[in-house]
């Protein structure tokens, strides 16, 4: 991309900035093309609770599963799910 980049303006607040950049395409703004990857290491993913509803003899197993490993049964579920998922 090496079309001329527009200057940003300054912004007074937050709640301006996000009004003016979500009616904006930021690449007239910003290169792109030298954006460099970052890690943020300490980010964590955001987790949602969902109720599941399993047969009882199922949960068991997964239980006796975790145990075995020792583990807790809902950290097993989701390396289970997460392993599937992988999978395909």
């Amino acid at each position: 991309m090496n079309k001329p980049v527009k200057t940003p303006p300054k912004f007074s607040g937050e709640a301006k900035a996000r009004a003016f950049w979500e009616t904006r395409d930021s690449s007239e703004y910003l290169d792109w093309s030298k954006a460099m990857k970052v890690a943020l290491p300490n980010l964590k993913p955001s987790t949602k609770t969902i109720s599941l509803r399993l047969p009882q003899h199922l949960l068991d197993s997964i239980k006796v599963a975790a145990n075995a490993r020792d583990v807790p049964y809902q950290s097993l579920i989701k390396v289970w799910l997460k392993e599937k998922l992988q999978g395909h």
